[in-house]
């Protein structure tokens, strides 16, 4: 896969990540607090998990592009922060564009 496929795809899985944590804080949270359903937190963690392991992975894909240390914690940091993929992805958008033209 090269340079321009890695980072398009750590961009999507960054954006589904990103979402099933907004989901899993704004929507399954206050289920599990308001309405005593434990499992919506249980099922959506769940699910937070696995993507977030696979944008982990996808985050490990860039590794051999040669990028500063600083971008690939900033990137990571963004999976921290509820909203994050929003800073983050302008970021990559611009580094895809880069690799895109060479």
């Amino acid at each position: 896969m090269d340079a321009v496929a890695r980072i398009g795809f750590l961009r999507r899985i960054a954006w589904i990540e990103g979402i099933s944590y907004l989901l899993l804080l704004g929507v399954a949270m206050p289920l599990r607090t308001f309405a005593q359903l434990p499992l919506a937190v249980t099922i959506g963690g769940w699910i937070h998990g696995a993507l977030f392991m696979v944008f982990a992975l996808a985050l490990a894909g860039v590794l051999g592009l040669g990028w500063p240390i600083w971008r690939l914690a900033l990137v990571f940091l963004s999976a921290l922060l509820p909203f994050g993929m929003l800073v983050a992805d302008p970021h990559l958008r611009r580094w895809q564009d880069a690799h895109r033209r060479g």
